[in-house]
């Protein structure tokens, strides 16, 4: 079956029509019902140049994917060949207050534009100029097809340039992060170097005091438990006991790890790893053998030795030094 030039043009027609109604406005340019060979080829040429504009568009924004500035004036210098009559084509992109024109280009009568939008806000226009009069066309000079162009390019121009700041603004988001990293390092080395500095001057202070109590205060004390009356003895015990505690802090290290221990229950165990017994302990403290004996009772339990035949004197001293 031979099908007509004329009912080309009308399948094509009803085909468009055909379309469904949410899709029909996606369709800006209807179908070329031109019959005349010539005029065809013509017609085709066009088309293929504004598809060749288009994918040049989407090249140049992979190219320049890191500067607005360079993508715009290599669209600039390319549109002009995209249009019907390059020769005497210009194009001028404004862009936030920034020019990018292609040679010779020049304001004339003859010239259309489309408006730049970024975030649904206008940041810009393209204009396209012809620098001499041409046959009048669909608008003006210009051929409806063109408009659509240009509508499109600056359409995709918008989306290029929110696509390339958001992605300056990640650079420069992971740039300050990085820096931030070298410092919070830096900071970091500084403050161990700071610790390591306080750990030396607390040994050397730790040696200090400890060389000082055994050379010093160790034998004054010694020489004084000598002359001192037997009851009293203890009590002399239990003070060198106490500043060797200094150097190694038997009551701090207890209560770190059993936070249940009370400061009442915490003297006691101090008493009882001096060696005094519950008789001793209620003498020094004022109180009755059963209360000393009570306290040591919930000192057992709260250090999980109750029931057991474990000694509380041997534990302390063994157990409860760092």
């Amino acid at each position: 079956m031979t099908i007509k030039k004329n009912q080309l043009s009308q399948i094509d027609t009803e085909s468009f029509q055909n379309l469904p109604k949410e899709l029909m406005s996606l369709w800006r340019i209807p179908f070329n019902n031109e019959i005349e060979p010539s005029k065809l080829i013509i017609a085709l040429r066009e088309r293929i140049k504004e598809l060749n504009c288009l994918y040049a568009i989407e090249q140049l924004s992979e190219r320049h994917s890191d500067s607005i500035d360079n993508l715009l004036q290599e669209i600039a210098n390319f549109l002009p060949f995209s249009w019907q009559y390059p020769e005497i084509t210009c194009a001028r992109i404004v862009f936030k207050e920034k020019t990018y024109k292609s040679k010779g280009f020049k304001i004339t009568k003859w010239r259309q534009s489309s408006r730049l939008n970024m975030y649904g806000e206008p940041v810009g226009e393209i204009t396209i100029v012809y620098l001499e009069e041409r046959p009048p066309a669909d608008e003006g000079p210009f051929l409806k097809e063109e408009s659509a162009l240009l509508d499109a390019l600056a359409q995709r121009i918008g989306f290029a340039a929110v696509r390339i700041y958001a992605e300056l603004e990640l650079k420069e988001i992971n740039n300050q992060l990085l820096l931030e990293r070298k410092a919070l390092q830096e900071a970091n080395t500084a403050l161990r170097t700071v610790l390591a500095r306080i750990g030396e001057e607390k040994q050397s202070i730790y040696t200090d005091i400890k060389a000082n109590i055994d050379k010093i205060l160790i034998p004054i004390l010694h020489e004084l438990t000598l002359h001192l009356p037997k009851i009293q003895r203890k009590y002399a015990e239990m003070l060198r006991t106490n500043l060797e505690d200094i150097v190694s802090p038997f009551v701090s290290h207890l209560s770190k790890n059993f936070l249940s221990l009370t400061s009442t229950e915490i003297t006691i165990c101090n008493m009882i790893r001096s060696g005094l017994q519950t008789k001793e302990i209620a003498q020094i403290r004022g109180v009755s053998m059963g209360t000393v004996n009570r306290h040591r009772e919930h000192i057992r339990r709260k250090l999980k030795i109750t029931n057991s035949d474990i000694n509380l004197a041997t534990y302390l001293q063994s157990n409860m030094s760092e």
